[in-house]
């Protein structure tokens, strides 16, 4: 049951004029009734379907698990894409699965997805190691596959909402390179961020059907309100920019595989280079957006593939459910105040300027998205 506490606060406005008011305000929490934190439901159930309306085919297929015995029908998303190399992996690899059923125990809806890879032939994939235009065809084929799984969701929503999800919830995420789809998808914004040389990605994701892909739901959106990576990387951090959608990360800072820095990806020098945590979040930091990394020093790219058997792993999915929390729309503040401020809030900062949750007896900054920006202490007593 959900309660509420009633708690004083003292504010201070921090206006355009650099006028200081100070004011007392009563504000009533909504804690999302205990959900989305920890592990509340004991099982999970899975229902495999074809997420596409263009291919039939294993490789447009997701398992999506719900929390057994839930009853909210207003559930945020996570849709959750496996690594491999784009070469091997699958939505039932242990870190996928496990990642996806912690999740639901917390009462999310998540998925597993499957995305189109390279043949599984030694021509093929010597042909994609060696030839960048190809990676690139192979990322953003994957891409258009994921924001078809979205697309599917939100079209589902539309039509009875079967798996009871909020469509204004929606995150992307993935290990490996299921995080370099991820990254991509939410921070590529315009066919035109694309490089023209020396190969012209921006022909191949035309060909492709543009940004949104060929993969079929169409007519529905496919935006996303954060990005998740574990052990991912970026073609270019500067695509990051101040209007994206948070990003969280987990890294090794040794990963020679999806360098912590900037490097060519897999190690081979004729791989396109992807740009890990260590580069990624100066860039988010830089722009303003809201980000968090966890880091793993000496850590390589093995530390989570074996999912919840491996202690890393089980920190880094309460590491990821805490970055989130504080975005859920359950977590949006009714106010009732004297100043009459009732702008949506954006983003909860601390005193320098790194995203927090919600904290009793700490200053904060609570970012609006009208703009104003109060810094606040809650006092409970």
């Amino acid at each position: 049951m959900l309660k509420f506490k009633k708690k004083y606060l003292l504010k201070i406005r921090l206006c355009l004029f650099a006028c200081f008011f100070i004011h007392s305000s009563i504000f009533v929490f909504s804690q999302c009734d205990g959900r989305y934190e920890n592990e509340i439901f004991t099982t999970t159930s899975k229902t495999t379907l074809t997420y596409s309306d263009v291919y039939i085919d294993g490789e447009h297929e997701m398992d999506v698990y719900v929390p057994d015995g839930d009853t909210y029908t207003n559930r945020p998303l996570i849709v959750f894409c496996h690594g491999g190399s784009f070469m091997n992996g699958d939505k039932e690899d242990s870190d996928c699965v496990d990642f996806c059923e912690s999740f639901a125990k917390r009462g999310y809806v998540t998925a597993s997805v499957n995305f189109r890879q390279v043949a599984n032939d030694f021509i093929s994939q010597g042909i994609f190691i060696a030839n960048q235009q190809e990676q690139y065809r192979q990322v953003m084929k994957a891409v258009a596959d994921v924001k078809a799984s979205i697309r599917y969701f939100r079209k589902d929503y539309a039509n009875g909402n079967t798996f009871g999800i909020d469509e204004n919830a929606i995150f992307v995420g993935g290990a490996s390179a299921g995080a370099v789809v991820a990254l991509h998808l939410g921070f590529i914004d315009d066919v035109s961020d694309l490089p023209t040389s020396p190969f012209n990605i921006q022909d191949v994701v035309n060909d492709l059907g543009g940004l949104e892909g060929d993969a079929g739901n169409n007519g529905y959106s496919s935006t996303i309100n954060g990005v998740i990576s574990i052990a991912g990387g970026i073609n270019d951090v500067n695509w990051i920019n101040a209007s994206d959608e948070p990003l969280v990360s987990v890294h090794g800072d040794a990963d020679d595989v999806v360098s912590f820095n900037c490097a060519p990806g897999l190690g081979f020098p004729t791989v396109v280079t992807l740009c890990g945590a260590g580069e990624m979040h100066p860039q988010a930091d830089q722009v303003n957006l809201t980000n968090d990394v966890l880091v793993y020093p000496g850590e390589a790219h093995t530390w989570f593939p074996g999912g919840s058997s491996n202690a890393k792993f089980v920190q880094a999915l309460d590491f990821i459910a805490d970055f989130l929390f504080p975005l859920l729309p359950c977590n949006n503040i009714s106010v009732f105040e004297i100043n009459g401020n009732s702008s949506k809030l954006n983003r909860v900062v601390d005193m320098l300027g790194r995203p927090s949750k919600i904290k009793e007896n700490t200053p904060l900054y609570f970012i609006y998205e009208n703009g104003i920006v109060e810094k606040k202490m809650i006092l409970n007593y």
